[in-house]
């Protein structure tokens, strides 16, 4: 637990780091956008179907139904923020390293193409799966145990991928995951609290994958995991460098 509260404390701390900061302002624009979009989205949704023909329910169910409509976007908007930032918080991540572990080598990272297939079918089971378990949602006592254990699995599987797949192989870093699960959950019910508390939201991915990093960097030299090699190429010269090199020319 002391480790998951260092994190935090550490990922806070970032929030002074100029480019943290930009990918923060960033952040809150398409938290607004993508809450602004759902709303809308989901109102015309409803506004245009006629469930009720009787003037009077009609209207009484449009305003249940706006109500209901808040209260959807509310629940998804964490997830769906969370899947959309995934594409920009890279930059959040070199900040973290940067700042905290300078010693380390360029990680050979993920190129666009790889990483919007992961985020897109992220955002689609999130979603699917926080709409199946609604009925439960809307049950007081159930709430915290079913919305915060759901979203904090879903949120540290995520960010975790996120931080460990720029150095690792796909294996390694499954492996990795499964190995430290629990601590991990811990810290991603973490992300889903903040993730629900206003104005907290809007710079909750940041701090999360500044936390993530982290966990993955105490994890990993405990762990002792090698990183995936990495391939650059420079004046024709093609070179193979793991963790312990960096590409030099040959």
């Amino acid at each position: 637990m002391g480790r998951i509260l260092s994190a935090y404390f550490k990922a806070f701390g970032q929030l002074s780091d100029p480019k943290t900061r930009s990918v923060v302002w960033t952040s809150i624009g398409l938290s607004l956008g993508v809450f602004v979009g759902l709303y809308i989205a989901l109102y015309i949704a409803l506004k245009f179907t006629t469930f009720i023909a009787i003037g009077p329910l009609e209207a009484i169910f449009d305003f249940v139904a706006q109500a209901g409509v808040m209260l959807l976007t509310w629940f998804l908007f964490p997830p769906v923020v969370t899947a959309i930032g995934s594409l920009m918080l890279d930059k959040v991540v070199d900040a973290v390293e940067a700042r905290h572990y300078p010693d380390r080598p360029v990680a050979p990272g993920l190129s666009f193409k790889e990483g919007i297939g992961p985020a897109l079918k992220f955002m689609g089971t999130t979603v699917g799966l926080n709409l199946l378990c609604l009925p439960l949602l809307i049950i007081p006592p159930l709430f915290p145990f079913v919305y915060y254990g759901l979203n904090g699995y879903l949120l540290s599987r995520e960010y975790f991928e996120l931080v460990s797949m720029r150095r690792l192989t796909t294996a390694d870093a499954n492996a990795m995951r499964i190995r430290w699960r629990t601590p991990l959950f811990i810290a991603g019910v973490g992300f889903a609290f903040m993730l629900t508390v206003p104005i907290l939201n809007l710079v909750a991915p940041v701090i999360a994958t500044a936390a993530t990093v982290h966990l993955f960097e105490a994890w990993r030299k405990r762990d002792k995991v090698d990183e995936k090699p990495s391939i650059a190429q420079k004046g024709g010269d093609v070179i193979v460098s793991t963790d312990e090199t960096s590409p030099t020319q040959t």
